[in-house]
């Protein structure tokens, strides 16, 4: 298994002023780092991400969101599934330039966009007519997609790991899939290993996340079912912790995060990168 850092706990856009970030990752022996995709205009800034993690001999994989109801993957408008298709395509170039190698994050529907009833079976059938174009895109560029399912406060579509392996199942292509989420998880399932069993052929990409946001290992997510439903399964992707602090105040308030839940971000990643070689090893 590699392990990686999200660089969200930083910045929601990698610039030149994260160089510092990433050789800190590299040093304290992450093996790659999650960047996040929310500004798609200048492909310049991703190659030049390319070049640096080239250098530093890190790995990449990506995160997006379908951030407003225009690029809706399960609108009932024809035209706004097309924006979400194009979107993720653009999201997908910026990736490439940086030789990302997975793309996660809830690209199923609009985050925090909600209908007021579940999902109903026209949305599941426009979403997964929407992801298979997109897993067309996906392989032209050659990254796969890792469909992450959120908790019930942040969504309504996906909100359990048997329903997004459903769907992927359903769009049924090698380059779209699931991620699995501890944090997600620790709302919404009875069991994390039996959700990451349930999901086991679809998982291909890991979140590694306390229940607070805070440092892996220093909350209340059931772990020891966690790393049980891993080793089960055989799972052997990327393990990337995804934490959120005060550093951005727009995805603090994102996030919900209202105040500090570590002391500081190295000591977040030294601690929580042990903690899942510890079990790892």
């Amino acid at each position: 298994m590699k392990t990686g850092m999200n660089l969200l706990l930083w910045t929601d856009h990698v610039t030149e002023a994260q160089d510092g970030v990433l050789e800190r990752i590299k040093a304290v022996g992450f093996d790659s780092v999650e960047v996040p995709i929310f500004q798609t205009a200048d492909l310049a800034a991703y190659k030049r991400l390319g070049k640096r993690l080239e250098t530093l001999g890190l790995g990449a994989t990506a995160v997006t969101v379908m951030g407003g109801p225009e690029i809706n993957p399960i609108s009932a408008d024809p035209k706004v599934r097309e924006a979400a298709v194009a979107y993720l395509d653009r999201v997908l170039e910026c990736g490439r330039e940086f030789g990302c190698e997975i793309l996660c994050g809830p690209l199923h529907s609009t985050i925090g966009l909600f209908s007021g009833t579940g999902p109903t079976e026209d949305e599941f059938l426009h979403g997964v007519e929407t992801l298979q174009k997109v897993a067309e895109r996906a392989e032209a560029h050659g990254i796969r997609l890792a469909i992450e399912y959120l908790n019930r406060f942040e969504n309504y579509f996906l909100t359990t790991a048997e329903q997004a392996s459903k769907f992927v199942r359903a769009v049924d292509h090698p380059f779209c899939k699931m991620m699995f989420d501890s944090f997600h998880a620790n709302i919404e399932e009875k069991d994390q290993a039996a959700a990451i069993r349930s999901c086991a052929a679809e998982t291909i990409h890991v979140h590694v996340s306390e229940n607070d946001r805070g440092t892996p290992g220093t909350g209340q997510v059931a772990w020891g079912s966690f790393w049980e439903g891993l080793e089960e399964t055989g799972y052997d992707g990327y393990l990337t912790i995804e934490a959120f602090g005060l550093a951005l105040p727009a995805l603090a308030a994102a996030t919900r995060v209202w105040r500090p839940l570590f002391p500081d971000a190295e000591g977040l990643c030294r601690e929580g990168l042990a903690f899942i070689k510890k079990h790892i090893d």
